[in-house]
């Protein structure tokens, strides 16, 4: 590949924030786009040129992965690319993409993902393996980047059944729900390095969950969880090693499970009790849509480079790095 890669990604999520940071960083851009979108990404003028397609999956076609190779281009994958065009999926793209792409299917099977977190030695919320099982308060949770849609809360077998019906293991995680303070800390991680790097925590808004206490006292509604958006949130100072020390255990267990392991950005979905015990429930091996609210960038990246550092900026200053020590393989699969 020339050393001048054009960075590459799809129409969703956070193409945006992708889009400026590789502008910033002096890349040329590309926008693999919904044509209903075009409309509004020309809007930023952010990008130098548009593949349109049909949807997302178009990305698995041959023609289309070799107008990308002729371009020389870099791909950025995010949310959408587990959710419309698949973990296992994604490995079909010949392609070069940042990061390792292997990690997206430890994402998409919430089983596997589990299995990771138990072989890393950190705390996580119970998972029962069947409704007859549960026994305490419990989310149900579909497998892949879905935003929270489908989600349900029980406390019991018979309101599992009530709720949802049919169990499919193939599809479903029956997770207990841990009641404390939800913090979704971003993370980078170069192999250029071997760091870790905090660059920004978010917390999601959730429909219809954040908006219920708003109605009055006497009326229900069975709260569902779809993320319509982010906030920006800082942590607690205190808590923050021990953050560290979760991400590090989960790097390096990586290494062994998928090798070369995690790399780039991710988030971890971990939840506090009033003990400041810190439990991780999920994690999403890629840039995360609550790195948009670290545009231009977040307190923790000013900390670290005393600079605007968004995520999306901080990959492409990854690559750029890579090339200048002719080590792009060493960021791409």
């Amino acid at each position: 590949m020339p050393t001048s890669p054009t960075i590459a990604t799809v129409s969703s999520h956070s193409a945006l924030q992708i889009m400026k940071g590789a502008k910033d960083e002096g890349f040329n851009t590309l926008l693999i786009c919904d044509k209903k979108r075009e409309k509004f990404y020309k809007r930023f003028n952010l990008v130098d040129e548009f593949l349109l397609v049909d949807e997302f999956k178009d990305i698995l076609d041959e023609k289309i992965q070799k107008q990308l190779n002729d371009k020389n281009c870099v791909l950025i994958p995010h949310g959408s690319f587990v959710e419309y065009i698949g973990g296992r999926e994604t490995m079909r793209v010949n392609v070069p993409m940042f990061g390792n792409k292997k990690v997206l299917e430890w994402e998409a099977d919430r089983r596997k993902s589990y299995e990771w977190f138990k072989k890393a030695g950190i705390k996580v919320p119970h998972s029962f393996l069947k409704p007859d099982e549960i026994d305490r308060l419990t989310l149900v949770k579909l497998f892949g980047a879905k935003g929270g849609r489908g989600y349900s809360l029980v406390k019991s077998s018979e309101e599992f059944k009530e709720k949802v019906g049919h169990f499919d293991s193939e599809k479903m995680q029956l997770q207990e729900y841990i009641l404390g303070t939800r913090f979704y800390p971003h993370f980078f991680y170069s192999p250029l390095t071997g760091e870790n790097e905090l660059t920004g925590i978010d917390l999601r808004y959730e429909s219809n969950a954040d908006g219920l206490p708003r109605m009055p006292a006497d009326f229900y509604m069975a709260p569902t969880y779809v993320v319509t958006g982010n906030f920006p949130i800082t942590m607690r100072e205190s808590l923050l090693p021990d953050v560290f020390e979760i991400a590090d255990k989960l790097t390096e267990t990586s290494k062994k499970l998928f090798p070369p392991g995690l790399t780039g950005p991710y988030s971890l979905e971990m939840v506090c009790n009033d003990k400041l015990e810190l439990y991780v429930f999920e994690i999403s091996a890629r840039i995360v849509a609550g790195t948009n609210v670290g545009i231009p960038g977040s307190p923790y990246s000013y900390l670290k480079y005393g600079k605007e550092m968004s995520m999306g900026r901080r990959i492409a200053m990854e690559i750029k790095k890579a090339i200048s020590e002719n080590r792009l393989d060493d960021v791409v699969s």
